[in-house]
């Protein structure tokens, strides 16, 4: 009879596209969300829950799983840190869809709720919550374009030739996906340059936003600007020129802004450039090329207290740099992976003084040790698989919502 009970509960979970496994109750544990796909392009995106104690006897372990009913084209971003509601915004790219993961009850999540095109703008790519609790997202194009690998364009060619579709903009959305009030990238005075908005950081305290351009999409020209808007109105106040240094190629391709401790903003480049803005709040914000790592397609940093901690894809490696003197950052330690990942994004828990990083080339997830103080990172061997080996593996399981197969995950955040 237990046996039909559980069967039965079991069944009812799934039909409400989460499951969860044994643990222990959601008021006392601590986790990690991972936002999945299949790559292969059969199942649907997902949350997986990960046992994220340190002190926990089944840390590292799958809990649950909850789906979000997107057939998996580009799973990609979610929020980067896990808002107080509780309810969590992730996109499939490519597919342009973005649920609302509800994940109050971490062992059940489910969805609160989905969008796609909104406002007029198709295609968000990052997610920054404002005091409001309202989220404002960064939209890469006015009007519709599909990003389907391979996929034609489905605004005509001779528009994209004339610059129609060369911009995006920024989106103000609740937590039931409505769209409250959005702006465009678009400049008239730079009519050639790609203003697809990438990323952006609100900064309440004074009042503005700054936006990086660049393209998800290979074909298009490469990006080198940031704009700053003003928050109250999402007035766009300029459009700026990054730092491009002879020689250097840091510039290229703005992608995630973070704020440092002194109140300036790091903006983190393809190029693996660590781009300072100041003067944020005038009418002549400045960019300065203050960093640059080794190779290209760096990924997602994260600042805490005053480091900035970066992915950066040749070597494997997470590199810490110390931005204390903003002008001069410089290296203090670094993780390297393992010889197949290629790290991209970091997500950071205050908590545990935890990371967590996903990539490229392999179907796993690492969870590294930070110092806050001194800036030390390391890999965290006590969060492994089953065969002992660092790391969270996505190979071929048989997940709790009921598919089997390889998952790659890309956003990853900490419960609060």
């Amino acid at each position: 009879m237990g046996h039909l009970v559980s069967t039965a509960i079991a069944a009812v979970l799934l039909s409400l596209g989460s499951a969860a496994l044994s643990a222990p109750s959601a008021a006392q544990g601590h986790y990690i969300f991972a936002w999945a796909g299949d790559p292969a392009g059969k199942g649907e995106d997902f949350i997986a829950v990960i046992d994220g104690d340190p002190a926990s006897p089944d840390y590292g372990h799958l809990v649950a799983t909850g789906t979000s009913g997107i057939k998996t084209q580009q799973m990609h971003h979610t929020e980067y840190w896990m808002p107080e509601s509780g309810l969590l915004f992730a996109n499939d790219h490519a597919a342009g869809r973005t649920v609302v993961m509800d994940l109050r009850d971490p062992l059940h999540p489910k969805v609160n709720a989905s969008f796609g095109d909104l406002g007029g703008y198709s295609h968000p790519h990052s997610f920054l919550r404002l005091p409001n609790g309202h989220v404002l997202a960064s939209f890469q194009v006015e009007g519709h374009m599909d990003h389907g690998a391979g996929a034609a364009l489905a605004t005509p060619m001779h528009e994209i030739d004339s610059g129609k579709a060369v911009h995006g903009g920024i989106v103000e959305i609740d937590d039931q996906g409505k769209m409250i009030r959005a702006a465009s990238t678009a400049d008239p005075a730079r009519p050639d340059d790609l203003l697809m908005a990438y990323s952006l950081l609100p900064l309440p305290d004074i009042d503005r936003v700054l936006v990086t351009n660049s393209s998800m999409r290979d074909e298009d020209k490469t990006g080198h600007t940031y704009q700053v808007f003003r928050l109250s109105d999402l007035k766009r106040l300029s459009t700026n020129d990054l730092d491009a240094r002879a020689g250097s190629y840091g510039e290229i391709n703005p992608e995630e802004a973070r704020r440092g401790p002194d109140g300036s903003v790091f903006i983190q480049t393809t190029g693996c450039g660590i781009e300072r803005i100041t003067g944020i709040a005038s009418d002549m914000p400045h960019a300065k090329l203050v960093y640059q790592f080794p190779g290209s397609f760096c990924g997602v940093p994260s600042v805490v207290s005053h480091y900035l901690i970066q992915t950066v894809r040749l070597g494997h490696a997470v590199v810490v740099i110390d931005i204390a003197n903003p002008e001069h950052p410089v290296e203090v330690s670094r993780a390297v992976i393992d010889g197949v990942m290629f790290p991209h994004w970091s997500g950071y828990d205050a908590k545990t003084d935890r990371v967590a990083v996903t990539g490229y080339g392999e179907a796993r997830l690492f969870v590294l040790k930070f110092d806050p103080k001194t800036g030390a990172i390391t890999m965290d061997d006590a969060f492994h698989d089953q065969q002992g080996r660092p790391g969270f593996d996505l190979t071929n399981r048989a997940w709790p919502h009921g598919w089997t197969g390889t998952a790659q995950a890309h956003g990853v955040v900490f419960s609060r």
